[in-house]
């Protein structure tokens, strides 16, 4: 399932209470779609990390009861006792079968002990895939049996979408869009320790914006995605000095069209993202003018980007001009 089906899928999940299980391999960004999910709802969201417990942990510590004189547990301060929010048991499948028995009560019943989770909240378990080369206990039946299962996949479309909202920088995002293939590099077959997702991608994006010095550029971005992929993004970032002026574009300035592929996936991503800055009618007008002179796949990519991104442009005369244009590709 795609990342957008996925999040609708969620959302959906967890607001009906809905016991779920986010599958997905390693750095497509499982957790930080759950994260974000409770961020838009406006409710508290406790990441467990079940691989990282003992069984007790969960249960709680027995205590006696000289009141009524029984042995009662003592529940676990990290277990919420009020209010709406979303308990998220991340790495469920990587924990001891011993904890998952203690999360099993907890999944079914909504209670472990003496604790029991409050109505408002929603139960969510993600882990990665039992062929994804990560430390995973197959789940018990009867409790894989309580979880609606969905299964997420890499999307580049999506993907963009995302990077350009949070302002990923532009070389990265012109990169994948040039080669789709290297947003998502991770082979199960493969021992290596570094290798091309999303998780690492933001890691990237954070060097390039970091104080590092160009020349130690290869080894850290190469930590994060993998040599290989390393040698073939920094080449693609040399062509970044064919670029036309990008501001003389915006103002409207006469700027000769470039020719080089390469260069057109960058500039098309610069456009985008300096207008989602500051979406001003006369900038937008004058990049959609500056489209007519582009190859035709880049102008039709650099109209969708910002409709995607929810830019309004179709008031603009020079929309008209761009739609008359183009009328025959749409």
């Amino acid at each position: 399932m795609r990342t957008s089906d996925t999040v609708s899928t969620m959302t959906s999940m967890i607001a009906s209470k809905i016991p779920t299980f986010l599958w997905g391999p390693p750095g497509i960004g499982k957790s930080s779609i759950i994260k974000q999910i409770a961020k838009d709802a406006g409710i508290e969201c406790i990441d467990l990390r079940l691989s990282l417990m003992d069984p007790t942990d969960l249960k709680g510590i027995p205590f006696y009861d000289k009141e009524v004189h029984q042995a009662l547990w003592a529940p676990p301060s990290f277990l919420p006792s009020t209010g709406k929010g979303i308990l998220f048991l991340d790495e469920l499948n990587s924990a001891a079968p011993a904890v998952q028995a203690s999360a099993y009560q907890l999944i079914l019943d909504r209670q472990v002990g003496e604790y029991r989770l409050p109505d408002g909240w929603a139960i969510v378990a993600a882990g990665n895939r039992e062929g994804d080369r990560g430390v995973v206990y197959r789940l018990p039946s009867p409790l894989a049996n309580r979880f609606v299962h969905v299964e997420m996949e890499v999307s580049v479309e999506d993907w963009r979408t995302w990077a350009m909202k949070t302002r990923i920088d532009t070389r990265i995002i012109a990169y994948i869009t040039f080669k789709n293939e290297a947003l998502f590099t991770f082979d199960p077959l493969k021992n290596e320790r570094s290798f091309a997702t999303p998780r690492s991608w933001e890691a990237v994006n954070n060097i390039l914006n970091s104080p590092l010095e160009k020349n130690l550029w290869l080894e850290a971005i190469g930590g994060a995605i993998g040599h290989d992929n390393a040698i073939d993004f920094l080449g693609f970032l040399k062509i970044m000095d064919k670029l036309p002026d990008v501001e003389a574009i915006l103002r409207g300035d006469e700027v000769e069209a470039s020719e080089d592929i390469s260069a057109l996936y960058v500039l098309s991503c610069a456009l985008v993202s300096r207008l989602l800055q500051n979406p001003e009618d006369e900038a937008i007008s004058n990049v959609l003018r500056y489209t007519l002179k582009l190859k035709n796949e880049f102008a039709v990519l650099i109209l969708q980007d910002l409709q995607r991104q929810g830019v309004k442009m179709e008031h603009l005369d020079a929309f008209g001009e761009w739609v008359e244009a183009y009328a025959y590709l749409l």
